[in-house]
């Protein structure tokens, strides 16, 4: 299994949904391959926020080693699923798809709501940590 976790920059959002589900799957003993990239490329191979390294690093998750990759088409065949955080990025990375089979494995990381974005708001990181652990551990349980 290969899942990419998709957000706009790849600093908050998409590197906590990796980082969890990476944590979990080596718990697990998986041999699964999980990835996280950003629509957008202004921050490409920076370190995560140093906000959502601190609050994954609090549940005992280390993402400080990951770096920040723009999504590229090559992913959408890369990957069993590319689940996106938000509606905005889903369209982006829909209008990205060239084929249905691709368009099949892009979906919203909590099926019908968003993940809110952290950035610019300090105490939302515990709590988005929260909703991407919950969530991660659900695809756990259904896809293994």
């Amino acid at each position: 299994m290969k899942i990419l976790m998709v957000c706009l920059g790849n600093i908050c959002r998409s590197p906590l949904a990796h980082g969890v589900m990476q944590a979990l799957v080596e718990t697990e003993g998986l041999d699964w391959v999980i990835d996280s990239a950003g629509t957008g490329g202004w921050h490409v191979g920076e370190a995560p926020d140093r906000r959502a390294i601190a609050v994954a690093r609090r549940f005992g998750v280390d993402i400080s080693g990951q770096r920040a990759q723009q999504l590229h088409p090559r992913h959408l065949d890369d990957y069993d699923h590319v689940l996106v955080m938000d509606r905005s990025n889903l369209r982006h990375v829909l209008a990205m798809a060239q084929t249905p089979e691709q368009r099949a494995r892009i979906r919203l990381f909590l099926d019908d709501q968003e993940v809110p974005d952290p950035y610019y708001d300090d105490g939302m990181f515990e709590p988005v940590y929260r909703l991407v652990e919950t969530r991660c551990n659900a695809l756990l349980q259904l896809w293994k």
